[in-house]
């Protein structure tokens, strides 16, 4: 029996300080008070004064108010009843559905032993051919998706939770608008893949210490499916709100504030997200996709900089396309060798000549004259753009191939491309005159 506290020496935000002997740093407990009872954590331990964060929030909470420990870290049900379900940040039923108590397990464990991971070897397929064909998506990958306020990244990941050959989508929600909660909601239901999702949603309007809740909750939920060999998906939308959560909890705690007021210890609490994925031996994976806006676009911001030195590369989102130049996949070689004979070679060629597109588009807006070459390019450049980078585009990754044979055979000669002679004789679409 755990004791009762009745006695709250402080009340910061929405952090309480009680004294108490025999508490383990992450351990539930619940406040009891006149508007009910809450959930909290504890956070901070210094000697007999523990400090917890309240999830539904400190309002209505009075110094005189019952706080009785539980002696658990926070737990979420596990068990196939999860499938098709919404919940919380805190793992309540947000769809009407029944509240799930059976299989508890714990969140926030550690990662995986480097030792046990074995080295990606499988390509993800999403019907998109900037990331298929251009910076392919490995599993067990984590990777985030750079973007700024007003580009769909959401749109994005919708259509990649609809489209990716995984067995599990698990969809984390950080500070979501509720209209973009209802959007993703919606949108996988209309197409048939809410069935293989589950949702965990914190939005805006929710308390913000559920926001700390969600990356935890969901990776714990895809650890334990993918040890029963499932290849799941988790989709975190976005991890900049995770942040500044992150922040928000730190200053109600008065700690030393480190660049531009985050804590001294973000790179540790996003690696500590992001390095659950992972690959098992003999049985499943989980594949991380993150979503982090950068204030200002500004790459050097503390979230995505600590980013960039955890994850394996980038995806940028601008103009509402994936940008080639900037993301990158480092473990897309790993697989695309093992697609087919051209992918590789393709890609480099393609995007070779969209960096010399890229230069005849600024020689033409400066007014300079511009030769034959440049005029290839500038078409080249347009099909390249409408056809395969637009975000609406929805094909296979050996159509998407040969429509980049296609866009190159419509604009320039076998010779021009670059590509070895033994490659275009095989893949150089038939019935297409060679532009002289």
């Amino acid at each position: 029996m755990r004791k009762i506290y009745n006695k709250i020496e402080q009340i910061a935000g929405n952090v309480i300080t009680v004294k108490a002997d025999g508490i383990k740093y992450g351990e539930l407990a619940e406040v009891s008070s006149g508007h009910g009872k809450s959930l909290a954590e504890v956070i901070r331990l210094d000697h007999d004064l523990v400090a917890l964060q309240v999830y539904a929030g400190s309002r209505g909470i009075s110094t005189s108010d019952e706080v009785r420990f539980l002696g658990h870290p926070m737990m979420v049900s596990f068990s196939d009843n999860l499938m098709g379900r919404i919940f919380t940040g805190s793992g309540m039923p947000r769809d009407n559905g029944p509240e799930l108590t059976e299989n508890l397990i714990e969140i926030g464990g550690p990662s995986v032993n480097p030792a046990k991971r074995i080295i990606p070897r499988n390509m993800i397929r999403t019907g998109i051919p900037m990331i298929d064909v251009f910076n392919s998506l490995v599993e067990s990958q984590k990777l985030p998706v750079f973007s700024v306020s007003g580009e769909p990244y959401n749109e994005l990941l919708s259509r990649i939770a609809l489209q990716a050959e995984v067995d599990l989508i698990i969809l984390g929600g950080i500070g979501l608008k509720y209209d973009d909660y209802l959007y993703f909601r919606d949108t996988l239901e209309e197409g048939g893949a809410l069935s293989r999702t589950i949702f965990f949603v914190h939005t805006a309007a929710d308390p913000i210490v559920e926001a700390l809740l969600v990356p935890d909750i969901s990776l714990a939920v895809a650890e334990r499916f993918a040890l029963t060999g499932k290849r799941v998906l988790v989709l975190l939308t976005d991890m900049t709100n995770f942040a500044d959560a992150l922040k928000e909890i730190a200053i109600t705690m008065e700690q030393v504030p480190s660049n531009r007021g985050y804590p001294g210890d973000l790179y540790s609490q996003l690696a500590a997200r992001y390095e659950k994925a992972v690959d098992f031996e003999g049985t499943g994976s989980i594949t991380i996709l993150a979503v982090t806006t950068m204030p200002g676009d500004d790459v050097t911001h503390p979230i995505p900089d600590n980013t960039g030195y955890i994850t394996e590369g980038q995806f940028y989102l601008r103009n509402g396309r994936i940008e080639p130049f900037g993301s990158l996949s480092r473990l897309k070689q790993l697989v695309n060798k093992n697609t087919r004979e051209d992918h590789r070679a393709l890609m480099d060629g393609m995007i070779k000549l969209y960096a010399l597109y890229r230069e005849a588009l600024e020689k033409k807006a400066m007014g300079f004259r511009t030769s034959e070459w440049d005029s290839k390019l500038l078409k080249y450049g347009e099909l390249f753009e409408t056809k395969l980078m637009a975000l609406s585009v929805n094909i296979p990754l050996e159509k998407a191939l040969d429509l980049g044979w296609e866009i190159l055979a419509s604009c320039f000669t076998p010779e021009e491309t670059g590509l070895r002679t033994e490659l275009t004789n095989t893949f150089w679409p038939e019935g297409v005159e060679s532009k002289e």
